[in-house]
């Protein structure tokens, strides 16, 4: 096998430009302006991680990658350019291929839960104030206390109707959460509904594992992900992206150096995952970044612009694949500039130059040799793709898809027992208690036994929907009695159990 990725051939005379697997978990930059080639060079790069036996991720924005499931016939510019790098053994291929949709359509539909996105990633979601995000990091907080799981979208609304309902005692327990912060929110979750953002969430969840296949032939899987509706929803789009990356990170176990990345993420239109992001997210971003090499994941932003990515992000990516820039304006001549200062120069051309005068399939590419060092940069011919170039037909996609052995394990969707469900039984038992303690005498049947009444689970829980209790028809404890009394319990005791919540959490708080 084979321990390197050839990209193209460049110089003069002519040489292989090769990527070596050893350093790709350094991760990469591909930039240039719309119609240069960026999409081509994405799939090149991920037929060669996937030949190399290393799985893919690859967000599919415009379609254009669904094609590397088939074989074709390339055409002719693409077999004079193998002629021209002298690529002799050049032939097509199909490419292992496994769709991927969050709205199930064109793929196999990926969800997660709303405890594992974790409060702060819904928060960016749903673009909330900072009183709002308290709300709901209090609501969270509530849930991990009462036992009560956060699963699917009707999960979040109960809980914060239930906070809503009772917002004067929750303020008591978990610091002071307003009505309006509660309906703001509440507006927000009627928003992602409308977004198609709902289907995201729920179970089965997505297990990673599925994502870091080979096939029997030894060939990294390439998992491409429907991002052509996802986009619209630029939010949504950029929030998916940063729960991968930290579910990854927290998941995975560090491995230092390897001979070849466990796996290689393609991020394309990457400036919507720094877009109005906040500068703790962005340390966060960036630390990801930098600690998820050690977990031999390599991260590869694919964008019109390198200026697109921050400054301590870009500094991090070690491969870069620059194709042409325009320069008409003052700030684009000053973006073609930085672009050029990022690369070590060539003494054979300036680099400022020759980022404006590439044909389309040209780049500039710096990599890092074996000692982790930066090539000289280089005008490099792309190498053409093995597999079909542009988008697959809709029955071809169909083939694949129900070819999937995976697809049976999240094609269905699981509703188990959650927030919603335990907060819709209480309601409806403590209603039904109700009644029974204020029919009138005659119609009453036996006394109730303390047995009959619901159980009194301690917590907030205990004090709401427990605090009904009769005895013998006449002596029953008010509301407020019996709410002191369970509140004083509680203070009396600490309750330390929370979920995990992702290292988007976790390192902010850190």
């Amino acid at each position: 096998m084979s321990e390197s990725i050839l990209i193209g051939a460049g110089g003069e005379p002519l040489i292989s430009i090769e990527l070596l697997l050893k350093r790709a978990n350094r991760h990469g930059l591909v930039a240039g302006a719309t119609g240069t080639g960026k999409t081509v060079t994405l799939q090149v790069l991920a037929e060669g991680f996937s030949r190399a036996g290393v799985p893919v991720f690859a967000a599919d924005i415009k379609g254009d990658l669904s094609g590397m499931s088939q074989s074709w016939e390339p055409s002719p510019p693409f077999k004079a350019r193998a002629e021209q790098i002298g690529l002799n053994d050049y032939k097509s291929e199909s490419i292992p291929v496994v769709y991927w949709d969050l709205y199930g359509q064109k793929g196999h539909p990926i969800r997660t839960t709303i405890s594992e996105m974790g409060p702060t990633l819904l928060a960016r979601l749903m673009e909330v104030s900072d009183a709002q995000e308290g709300a709901l990091a209090v609501a969270f907080k509530m849930a991990d206390e009462e036992g009560l799981f956060l699963l699917d979208m009707k999960d979040l609304k109960a809980i914060l109707d239930f906070m809503a309902e009772n917002d004067s005692m929750v303020s008591k327990k978990y610091g002071l959460v307003t009505p309006q912060s509660i309906a703001a929110l509440q507006r927000k979750i009627m928003q992602l509904d409308q977004a198609g953002a709902d289907g995201f969430f729920g179970e089965p969840a997505l297990d990673l594992r599925d994502f870091m296949r080979t096939d029997l032939s030894g060939k990294g899987i390439v998992n491409i992900l429907a991002a052509d509706r996802l986009v619209q929803s630029p939010t949504l789009y950029s929030t998916f992206l940063l729960w991968m990356l930290s579910e990854l990170f927290e998941q995975l176990p560090e491995v230092g150096d390897m001979d070849r990345p466990k796996m290689v993420f393609f991020f394309d239109e990457a400036h919507l995952l720094f877009r109005d992001a906040p500068k703790a997210l962005l340390n966060t971003i960036e630390q990801v970044v930098r600690l998820i090499r050690s977990k031999g994941v390599g991260i590869y932003f694919v964008t019109q612009n390198p200026q697109d990515i921050p400054e301590t992000v870009l500094a991090q990516l070690g491969n870069r694949v620059q194709h042409a820039l325009r320069a008409y304006t003052p700030s684009e001549t000053k973006a073609v500039r930085i672009a050029a200062e990022s690369f070590r120069p060539n003494p054979r051309f300036k680099t400022e130059d020759m980022i404006t005068a590439l044909g389309v399939g040209e780049a500039l590419v710096s990599t890092l040799d074996e000692k982790g060092i930066p090539t000289i940069v280089e005008r490099t011919y792309i190498r053409p793709p093995v597999s079909q170039v542009g988008p697959c037909s809709p029955e071809a996609r169909a083939r694949v898809i129900s070819a999937s052995p995976i697809g049976p394990r999240y094609d269905a969707v699981v509703d188990r027992e959650s927030a919603f469900e335990i907060l819709e039984r209480k309601a409806a038992e403590l209603e039904a208690q109700q009644a029974e303690i204020e029919a009138p005498e005659p119609s009453r049947s036996k006394p109730t036994r303390q047995a009959d009444a619901p159980e009194d689970t301690g917590g907030l829980l205990g004090t709401i929907f427990g605090s009904t209790r009769g005895r013998s028809g006449r002596s029953r404890q008010s509301l407020a009695e019996t709410a002191m009394k369970t509140m004083v319990r509680q203070a009396s005791s600490t309750i330390g159990r929370e979920l995990m919540r992702g290292l988007m959490g976790s390192l902010r708080r850190r």
